[in-house]
């Protein structure tokens, strides 16, 4: 169904010198930098005056130098989406697109995440924190098999296993501390997974995921071309629209902002879980967000245009 959207702004001097962030130093550097391609493209062909900058450690003295009016974030995990470059936006007094230091290091953090979403009543898997591979063990007594390990603070699936067999358990262990972060367990929920974008407040249509890989990893968001994104997902209308105030629930839960992305899975019994925040998602030819915005009748220009909009007024 096509939503009216009616633009903020109109003149694209109106936004001034805009910096593009990309690139940066955590493990989503190479997706960042062709999500930040493909955004300062966009915002150039809409003769935005559009800068790109891979953002590297001395990224504070660049935008002092640079005399920008505002900044478009398309830094992706940990630096630019957990609240670090947010934050330091604020210090420079510096106008920047989505969701704000809260809100960023709040959806980098899946435990912290799902410690609000459970706080306030929304559907999560129940999940464990261990310290050693011999704490798999533990959780799986507990939660059963099979076991979803991931690293806590990471993204795009890196560092994800599926244990079935505790033959798995050392390498599952290996593979996620390897990320340098905490390592959180959580049941494998087997079922239909769902994403649904947030823009400007409103939940965009769902896309479900099919992929003939074990799960929706790295390979199936970034470079498979046997991955199905269906949009409309299949959903009677009444359906998605309970599961699209869900996700708008569970944004908002986390003091997003602007735009972003949740993730969920929908099990056998029609129960929704509830698995992440994604609060800057990617924007690149595989990416899911605008393939949402395409549903209401928003093509790319049009969705990069909307999320530059969120930079110019912030939530008190």
């Amino acid at each position: 169904m096509r939503q009216t959207w009616q633009k903020v702004v109109t003149d694209p001097e109106a936004f001034g010198k805009v910096a593009v962030l990309m690139g940066g130093w955590s493990a989503e550097r190479d997706v960042s930098l062709r999500s930040g391609a493909a955004v300062l493209s966009a915002l150039q062909a809409q003769k935005v005056d559009a800068h790109g900058i891979d953002a590297d450690r001395q990224i504070l003295s660049v935008l002092a130098a640079g005399q920008f009016d505002r900044v478009f974030i398309v830094l992706h995990g940990r630096g630019g989406e957990d609240g670090v470059i947010q934050g330091a936006l604020e210090i420079l007094g510096l106008p920047y697109t989505g969701s704000g230091v809260l809100a960023s290091s709040l959806g980098m953090d899946k435990r912290r995440t799902k410690q609000i979403w459970l706080g306030v009543g929304l559907p999560t898997p129940p999940y464990r924190l261990i310290e050693n591979a011999a704490g798999l063990a533990a959780a799986a007594t507990e939660l059963g098999l099979p076991l979803a390990v991931k690293p806590a603070c990471e993204g795009s699936s890196i560092g994800v296993s599926r244990v079935d067999d505790p033959a798995q358990f050392q390498s599952a262990w290996q593979r996620a501390t390897a990320c340098n972060s905490p390592v959180l367990v959580e049941p494998w929920i087997q079922g239909q997974e769902y994403t649904g974008a947030v823009l400007q407040d409103q939940a965009l249509p769902l896309i479900r995921l099919e992929t003939p890989r074990d799960f929706y990893d790295y390979e199936a968001k970034y470079h498979a071309n046997d991955t199905r994104y269906l949009c409309p997902c299949g959903l009677s209308q009444a359906r998605e629209s309970e599961l699209r105030e869900l996700v708008r629930q569970a944004y908002a839960a986390v003091d997003g902002y602007g735009w972003g992305r949740v993730d969920l899975l929908v099990d056998g019994q029609d129960q929704p879980w509830l698995l992440e925040v994604n609060t800057v998602p990617g924007m690149t030819d595989h990416s899911l967000v605008p393939m949402a915005a395409r549903a209401v009748g928003l093509n790319f220009e049009a969705l990069v245009w909307r999320v530059l909009e969120t930079s110019l007024t912030r939530p008190g």
